[in-house]
Parts: C-alpha cells; structure tokens; sequence
C-alpha cells in the first residue's frame, strides 16, 4: 500500500473488492450552522435513559484491545426486532495513541464467552493456531485492505480476522487498520459485525471480529450461496442495512459515515438476516455542526455518490446514495456495472429507473423472483425509493431514517397483500368422484376396451 499524500485531484476509486486503497492523511471537517432537527414523532424514538443487558463477550477485548466500558446489548437473532434503532452505550475512544504503540508480544485476557467456558487468554501464537497458521483453506474472504481468515478457538469458538496485507505499508500501523479499529470500538448494533479486538505483533496487523457464516449479499444474489432469496427476504435485509447505517449516521456518540455500502460488505446470517461489514474507509463527523467532511475520494465503482466525486464533500446522503444502489440490485440481481450487457443496459440504476418511468417494472424485476401482484408491488414501490436515494445531489435524497420507514411500509403492505391472496384463494375441498365407477353402477357403461360388448341393458 502506497503510504503517500494524494492530491485531492486524483480519487482513489476501487473497482471491485480487490482493488488497492490509498489512505488520505490530510481531510479535515468543514463547519456551517446545523438545520435544526425534526422533532416529529418516529419509528426510531431512542430512549437514551434505557440501560440495555449486559452481555460479557467471549472474546473480551483481545490482545491489547481498546477497551469499550459500556454494556453490550444482547441480541436474539430470531426475534424480528421493532422498528427502533437499539442504543447502545460506550465510553468513546478519547486517545488513539495505543493504536500507533507496537509491542512485539501481546496478550490480553477475555471475559467469560457465551459458550460459559470461563476466562481465557489469547496472544498471536493462539490466532495462529486458530486459523491453521493462516491457512489458505481459511480464507473467507479478501479485499484491498486484506484477507479475512476463518478462526476456531480452542473452546470450538469462532471468529473472523482480518489480516492485514504486509505490501501494505514499510514502517508502521496502515490507516485503514487504525481507522477501522478506532470506529469498531464505538459500534454495536444487531445488524453491524461485532468488534472483539486487535492484534499488533511484529509487522502483523489483526482485527479481530464476529465470524458471519453465510457469505455476503452479492453471493446470495447470484445464486453462489443458499436457494435463492425470496423478495420477502429481500425486503427482510433492506430494512436490516437500513437500520444498521441509521444507527451510524444518528444514533452514535459522533456520526459515523461508512462511505463503502455495497452488496459484497453485507453479510448474510444463517437465518438470512444482514450485517454490514468493513469500516475500513469510514469517517467520523468529530464537529457536531460540520455538514460535510473534505476529503479525498474514496469508495467503489458504481456505488458511489456522484456529488461527493465531484465535490470531495463526503456527507450521511453519500451512503444513502449507495443504499439506493444496494435496492436496485436487489430488486435486479444485476451488478452496478454490466460490462457485457448491451451500451443502454450497462449502467443498472439507469436502465432500471427507465423501466420505472415507463411502466415496464416487470422488466426490470429479477428473473429469479416470482411474478404475482404481491411482488411487482414491492419491486415498484422499492424502484421509487431506490430513485430518490439516487437524486444526483444530495437534497432531494431521504435520510437513512427515513428510508427505514418507508420498507417498513412496503414490508406491511406485502405481508396485508399476502393474506388477502391467501384466503381469497382459500376453497373447500370437493371429494374426489370417481367417474368409471358411476358409469359402470348407473348405466352399464364397461370402460374395458377390450369388452365386445360396451354397453348393457338396463
């Protein structure tokens, strides 16, 4: 990784998820006077004196961990939560002096686990050990930044780690690893990955985090993983990533941009929920009234904001603009970017918003979706709001909050649809007659055709 300034006039843009990251050292926040903010009544009403359960993580914070003092908020996957952004408390990081501090052995010791296995200590030898010494058959996953490994503790315990590419860097701790950590240790949220530590040994860099087993969105989407998704599912993880960049941009201690949403960072529970993942190119808001920050471009081809390209003013609508995207491959299975599609299709936010305005939403629908009335409602209606999300500035374009609301509508409106179809399509079951038999009993009728006679008098 190429450690040097960069010169705002030339953005650092990947590709795809492989693709090399430039950290720009030099971005600062600009302030202007904060509209004030709506007082109106909404789903996401955040009761800030609510203490939520604690939940001693297995992990504790690993091997020189920062350490979060607030509660962890327990989660149960298989309760469909209200529609309320959970808050969560944390002592913020004040200091990220520890991040650039390098010992050669770390340790640290971990709290009790969900599994009851008691305390445990873990050091770099023991993340060795758990991954099979960074074994290749390990692997679940790769991008600019690094390789993500599959690791199981001796306790059967498992867990991700982010390896950090050594090329990377020469001297020292890469951004990304300390940007990334320094905002993971002020996050929790059922549908963001869980944060347990980090790991500095010699020229290793580790991250360690929950382990999601069921590989990524854009996998589920092309069909690469799992039976295909249903558009109720569908609907299930649009309003789940909602939620999750929701809590970044309005219910953290400082708002947090993402600035990489993308189907390839939403990882997929084994009960098909999401989790947004990789926070390695997310920036704080530190200036409670900044409206913006200034920096260099970062992010991937085809999700990103086209007025923070131009402008290098990074803000909350940059994800939103990037969470319309997500909605338009869910509703096409298409890629942003369409190379061997014909020139008027290749761009699929494009070609898909023209079939919306030219009432042809059944073209634009996945292939693998079911057709009926229940879903060509939901694809339309997810298309208007993909539409708004991708206003070319950044006004017109709803808050994450806002776009939170509106699935949760759509998802009502589905499931009503849904039970309606279902008793209209309701009947009583007619007994099965017997035809031949009646035929025979009432007329003499023999069906056997090899009878020379076929037909008795009565």
């Amino acid at each position: 990784m190429n450690q040097t300034r960069r010169s705002p006039i030339s953005p650092v843009i990947r590709s795809g998820s492989g693709s090399g990251q430039v950290w720009n050292q030099s971005s600062s926040s600009t302030s202007k006077s904060s509209t004030s903010k709506s007082s109106s009544a909404s789903i996401y009403s955040l009761n800030k004196d609510q203490q939520p359960k604690k939940d001693a993580s297995f992990f504790g914070f690993l091997a020189r961990v920062l350490t979060c003092t607030g509660d962890i908020a327990a989660v149960d996957e298989d309760h469909h939560p209200p529609p309320t952004i959970q808050s969560f408390t944390h002592t913020s990081v004040e200091s990220n002096k520890i991040l650039y501090h390098s010992n050669s052995t770390i340790s640290s010791k971990a709290s009790e686990g969900p599994h009851g296995t008691g305390t445990d200590e873990l050091s770099f030898q023991d993340i060795c050990k758990a991954t099979g010494n960074f074994s290749a058959a390990n692997i679940i996953g790769e991008g600019g930044f690094g390789v993500v490994y599959k690791g199981t503790l001796k306790n059967g315990s498992v867990i991700a780690v982010k390896r950090a590419k050594k090329n990377n860097y020469d001297t020292g701790t890469p951004m990304e690893f300390k940007n990334e950590i320094l905002t993971l240790s002020k996050i929790e949220h059922l549908n963001l990955v869980r944060y347990y530590g980090y790991i500095e040994h010699a020229d290793e860099r580790l991250i360690l985090v929950e382990y999601v087993p069921n590989g990524n969105l854009r996998e589920h989407i092309d069909g690469k993983r799992g039976n295909g998704l249903e558009i109720g599912e569908r609907l299930d993880i649009m309003i789940d990533v909602a939620h999750a960049v929701t809590y970044l941009h309005a219910y953290t201690d400082q708002p947090i941009i993402h600035r990489d949403i993308k189907s390839s960072n939403i990882l997929i529970t084994d009960k098909l929920r999401a989790k947004v993942a990789d926070f390695a190119l997310a920036r704080i808001k530190v200036e409670d009234d900044a409206t913006h920050i200034s920096t260099q471009v970062r992010g991937t081809a085809g999700y990103m904001d086209p007025e923070y390209i131009s402008t290098y003013q990074l803000t909350d609508r940059s994800d939103v603009y990037s969470f319309g995207v997500v909605l338009v491959e869910l509703v096409t299975g298409r890629l942003p970017i369409e190379l061997h599609k014909p020139t008027n299709e290749r761009f699929t936010t494009k070609w898909a918003l023209q079939r919306l305005k030219g009432g042809e939403v059944v073209l634009a629908m996945d292939p693998k979706l079911r057709r009926n009335p229940a879903s060509l409602m939901v694809i339309e209606k997810v298309l208007r709001l993909a539409r708004q999300c991708l206003a070319p500035t950044k006004q017109p374009r709803p808050s994450m909050k806002k776009c939170a609301e509106i699935l949760w509508k759509i998802r009502k409106d589905f499931h009503e649809h849904n039970d309606v179809m279902a008793a209209a399509n309701h009947s009583v079951q007619v007994p099965e007659i017997d035809a031949r038999k009646n035929r025979r009993e009432f007329f003499g009728i023999e069906d056997d055709s090899s009878s020379n006679q076929r037909f008795q008098s009565a």
